[in-house]
């Protein structure tokens, strides 16, 4: 997804922030360990500055952009904000050895985890329990079947027989709670939090910036989005959805209009979240990807890419990725059963399914 909301004229986009960091950095701006950069503060009315700082984690750009009459305050919030991402993605990180999630995979269990390891974990249980069983936070032995042990780097689709075994260690029903405890029953097992985790930090990212009396903002890390209040003049934030045939619109230099875009939605208050089989793939043709599901061991090839919108990102992030394993028909029925809550799916022939109340958080509805 794209911010269309820079205070210049020009959009931007996760490419374009990209380019602004990686040329501070060429600036000199080199650290062993990033910590946000300013990329924006500007005096954007009378009684508004707006601070817009970003920090490469979680495989991508986290930009956070917020209004309010103090750029003392601002920064500081923002500062805050970055400080709770980082320490929360120690805690839910997988591919770091050190973290607590990667320990309850190595060793099938950790007392007294860390409480927000314990919330993510209870969330993914709840929305697989919503979805019918198609959020699964236990697919991890069959998504590993896809990269190299070692270099973690993509190999041959795994056969029928390396399937049927890694299936036998996805359930929920292995995931073991005892107070602050946590266990996995069987040996090999191991969970993936990258289809909610990512929406989980973006929420207590935004929940910082609130206890810093910050009320107009925008998260956007990679796709995931948090907004509150409005960008300045009371307009809300608007956000594109990125075409997945595209994976970076272009856009014409002379009037910045955009030119692939399937479509514009208008948030002041909730989260927004992408899946989609465009970025993490391991062969040519996309069939094979990041997204699978736990019956089966498959990805789900019906879609290109689901958007969903809602009251937090956690629930959006999560929603995304049952209603790509869904398919667009049970997907959207889904959405349209909850509150709060809409899609938009794009198919592999670039067909758009949406959900019952899309059109009136659209740009033009």
């Amino acid at each position: 997804m794209i911010d269309m909301n820079s205070s210049s004229q020009h959009p931007t986009s996760d490419q374009a922030v990209s380019d602004k960091f990686s040329s501070l950095l060429e600036m000199g701006f080199k650290r062993v360990d990033p910590q946000p950069i300013t990329v924006e503060s500007v005096r954007i009315d009378a009684d508004s500055h707006k601070v817009t700082q970003v920090q490469p984690a979680m495989g991508s750009f986290v930009t956070i952009s917020a209004l309010h009459q103090s750029e003392t305050l601002a920064e500081a919030a923002l500062g805050e904000a970055f400080e709770k991402m980082d320490r929360v993605i120690t805690i839910l990180n997988r591919f770091d050895a050190n973290s607590a999630l990667a320990y309850l995979n190595d060793t099938g269990r950790i007392d007294s985890a860390p409480p927000e390891l314990i919330e993510v974990i209870s969330g993914g249980l709840d929305y697989h329990r919503l979805t019918s069983g198609a959020f699964d936070i236990t697919v991890k032995p069959i998504i590993d079947l896809f990269r190299d042990p070692k270099t973690y780097e993509p190999r041959m689709p795994p056969s029928n027989a390396e399937l049927s075994e890694a299936r036998e260690l996805v359930g929920t029903e292995h995931i073991g709670f005892d107070d602050h405890d946590l266990s996995l029953s069987r040996a090999g097992m191991g969970l993936t939090l990258d289809g909610i985790a990512k929406g989980y930090i973006v929420d207590a990212m935004a929940a910082a910036l609130s206890q810093h009396g910050v009320t107009r903002f925008l998260i956007n890390a990679g796709g995931d989005i948090r907004a509150a209040g409005d960008r300045g003049d009371k307009l809300p934030w608007t956000i594109a959805i990125r075409d997945p045939e595209n994976k970076v619109p272009s856009w014409d230099n002379e009037s910045w209009q955009r030119s692939v875009v399937p479509d514009l939605i208008q948030v002041t208050d909730g989260g927004v979240a992408t899946s989609g089989s465009y970025e993490i793939y391991f062969d040519r043709e996309r069939l094979a990807h990041h997204i699978v599901k736990g019956q089966t061991g498959r990805s789900p090839t019906h879609a290109m890419s689901v958007t969903v919108a809602a009251s937090t990102t956690i629930e959006a992030d999560a929603l995304a990725t049952a209603v790509f394993v869904m398919g667009p028909d049970e997907g959207t029925q889904l959405i349209n059963r909850l509150d709060g809550c809409e899609c938009l799916i794009i198919d592999r022939q670039g067909s758009q399914s949406r959900s019952s109340g899309w059109g009136g958080i659209t740009a033009s509805g």
